[in-house]
């Protein structure tokens, strides 16, 4: 199997630099033969940076660079001189990024805007020069401090896409050929199950030159929250969704039930997920007349909008994308 450019999770190493040393230097000039502690602070170590860009969409760029080390700050030197502090090491990384130690999976932060820093470790503190410690019954230290050692640890980061509408569904229920017509992704889609690997995103063009990012996941099946197939993998992707399409084919044997086990395994996974927007697409409805169509309505879970869609003809996506377009900015 081909490798696949998305990646959303890696863990890495990082280390901060540590703090430059204070210098002990002792001012010695021909008119000023006693001249007292002149020793400069210091330099502070680099810090250990995670920084948001929009124009990521994956961490593959830190699947084989993973060990990252901040520059070491400068010493002291003579004449108050503070030493150079150390070079940051900045990670950019997608927007929707979670980091967590990777020892107790504590949750440091996450990144949510362009641009936003956040620090993962602070770089060790500069010594303090001899300056510091001359009183007027000790004019002469000949003495400074060290500087504070730099911090390191392994951190998990987790990449949650960031998208308006999040496909959900079993396995083969048209997700992926729904993304590939309604927006210019280029999933793989084929008539077996688990065709969708990794996540795709798409941008939804609508009317007057709006549009929304629409997430397609690998299928959900039953027991996805316990770790069965590959949906408990990718459930966290659906977390930052606005609205949850859910996508069954009206092939289905029992529309109602299908709904309800998509729905225990959100549930399950992360009760919150049950307070998003739902609306619900009929799939492969090209397989059905009028007549079919009229009969199976009844038999359609109650408290969620439905649409009746055929993304090979193209039918009901005008519907479908109103029905979106509506529930995102209510």
């Amino acid at each position: 199997m081909a490798e696949t450019n998305f990646v959303d999770y890696v863990k890495i190493f990082c280390r901060s630099g540590k703090g430059g040393a204070g210098s002990a230097h002792l001012r010695r000039e021909r008119t000023k033969p006693r001249g007292g502690p002149d020793g400069g602070d210091g330099g502070r170590g680099g810090d250990g940076i995670i920084r948001g860009n929009s124009q990521l969409w994956t961490l593959l760029h830190l699947k084989f660079t993973r060990h990252l080390f901040a520059g070491h700050g400068g010493s002291g030197s003579s004449n108050q001189k503070s030493g150079a502090a150390g070079k940051d090491i900045i990670v950019e990384v997608p927007l929707g990024t979670v980091a967590r130690e990777e020892e107790t999976e504590k949750i440091l932060f996450e990144i949510t805007s362009d641009g936003e820093q956040k620090i993962l470790l602070k770089g060790g503190r500069g010594g303090l020069g001899n300056t510091h410690f001359k009183s007027a019954t000790f004019q002469t230290p000949r003495f400074a401090q060290p500087g504070e050692p730099g911090l390191e640890g392994y951190f998990i980061l987790e990449l949650k896409l960031l998208a308006d509408v999040g496909l959900v569904g079993f396995p083969n229920a048209g997700k992926s050929t729904l993304l590939s017509v309604v927006s210019a992704a280029k999933p793989k889609i084929d008539n077996y199950p688990f065709t969708t690997l990794t996540p795709n995103l798409g941008i939804v063009q609508y009317r007057d030159d709006k549009s929304f990012v629409m997430a397609d996941i690998p299928g959900i099946i039953e027991g996805a929250a316990e770790g069965k197939g590959l949906g408990h993998r990718f459930l966290r992707h659906i977390e930052r969704n606005s609205v949850l399409l859910f996508m069954i084919p009206a092939d289905s044997e029992d529309i109602a039930k299908e709904y309800a086990v998509l729905l225990e395994e959100l549930r399950r996974y992360n009760p919150e997920l049950l307070d998003k927007k739902r609306v619900m697409a009929i799939s492969k409805c090209d397989l059905l007349d009028e007549e079919l169509t009229d009969a199976m309505r009844p038999l359609l879970p109650g408290g969620i909008p439905v649409v009746f869609i055929s993304s090979v003809k193209g039918t009901g996506l005008i519907s479908l994308k109103d029905l979106l377009w509506r529930a995102i900015n209510s």
